[in-house]
């Protein structure tokens, strides 16, 4: 691991920033923004896991603060995994000599273990869903619209190279994962899901709850 004794280097002052094995490109390149935003959804993920602990630090409920321990863990491994799979983007192919540290197949595994054992607690879903409920399910929320993101870069980035489809495949199933962890922790926390409705229609005009206190 190289120590990061220095934050900043003025070399990317020109628009370009360094590869693993030393070449440089340009920082609109389509591998640049394909690994920049699965660092953007590790820092989405951070956002769910600081809500997680100080919903932790708050619960009495010794069942609900298990749940809660288990998803922070299955949280950690997955920022781990991103930045696994981040740093082997930052590598071109060519560069990748050996294995490394990212397996995406047994990565997608993994959570599809973690799926089977969160749905395994949930009520059966009849309708679609809006992002929100408790701040750590409304953030997972926001994850997983960034996964998929995530994941239409990568299978833009694979076709132009025609990389293995490793990543993508667990990219794929981390965006399953992540909406189903939000509905668990909603479920543990006892927050209601807000369901889609179709027909909707607008509060009434001059309601108390639009014009508020006189």
């Amino acid at each position: 691991m190289p120590k990061l004794t220095r934050i900043y280097t003025r070399t990317g002052d020109d628009g370009t920033t360094g590869l693993v094995g030393g070449q440089r490109i340009k920082k609109d390149s389509l591998r640049l923004e394909t690994y920049g935003t699965i660092d953007e959804l590790s820092s989405s993920i951070g956002v769910a896991r600081t809500a997680l602990a100080d919903i932790s630090r708050n619960a009495c409920d010794p069942a609900a603060n298990k749940r809660i321990d288990e998803l922070d863990r299955w949280l950690a491994w997955t920022q781990d995994m991103l930045f696994n799979l981040g740093s082997e983007l930052a590598t071109l192919p060519e560069d990748r000599r050996t294995q490394g540290a990212f397996d995406g197949a047994s990565a997608a595994r993994a959570l599809e273990r973690a799926i089977d054992r969160a749905q395994a607690d949930l009520p059966p879903l009849a309708n679609f869903i809006h992002p929100g409920g408790s701040y750590p399910g409304a953030f997972l929320h926001v994850a997983r619209t960034v996964c998929r993101r995530a994941e239409r870069l990568l299978v833009k980035l694979g076709s132009e190279e025609r990389n293995p489809s490793e990543p993508e495949r667990y990219v794929n199933r981390l965006s399953d994962a992540l909406f189903v962890w939000s509905r668990w922790i909603n479920h543990t926390l006892h927050r209601p899901e807000h369901l889609w409705n179709p027909s909707a229609a607008p509060p009434p005009e001059g309601s108390e709850e639009i014009r508020g206190p006189a």
